[in-house]
């Protein structure tokens, strides 16, 4: 099952404008900021209360998130909820019919494997599942 959400990705065209932004809507500065090559973006994450949002720019204008600015502006980009077993969890959404656009997941970033659920299967919204990796 899914568990809190995670954190809330909001895709930029400047990162570090959106950081500026972000520290004074907030009033802290990002406590993690991380490359992701394999997906061609720059993160920064922020804490808000027990809450996370984690801001993502492109890297590479072939990147899904230039694709995704490209297309749709700025803005809420997907939900990230916490899972306990990421496999697990992708049977059992596939199983319910969801589309799956991650079968195996992959090392993103904040230490977390992930996978994605098609937004064309949760009303319109890209839902990512993320895992802690254990060391």
């Amino acid at each position: 099952m899914l568990g809190k959400i995670e954190h809330l990705g909001i895709a930029v065209k400047d990162l570090e404008k959106a950081n500026q932004t972000y520290e004074k809507l907030l009033g802290r500065k990002p406590y993690k900021s991380e490359a992701v090559e394999s997906e061609h973006v720059m993160t920064s994450f922020f804490k808000s209360g027990k809450n996370k949002i984690e801001l993502l720019a492109a890297t590479h204008e072939d990147s899904a998130i230039a694709k995704y600015i490209e297309k749709r502006g700025e803005g809420i980009h997907h939900v990230a909820f916490n899972v306990k077993d990421i496999k697990a969890e992708l049977k059992r959404l596939e199983k319910e019919g969801f589309k799956i656009l991650n079968h195996e997941p992959k090392k993103g970033a904040d230490n977390k494997w992930v996978a994605f659920i098609h937004p064309k299967s949760a009303n319109g919204v890209l839902v990512e599942l993320c895992q802690e990796i254990e060391e």
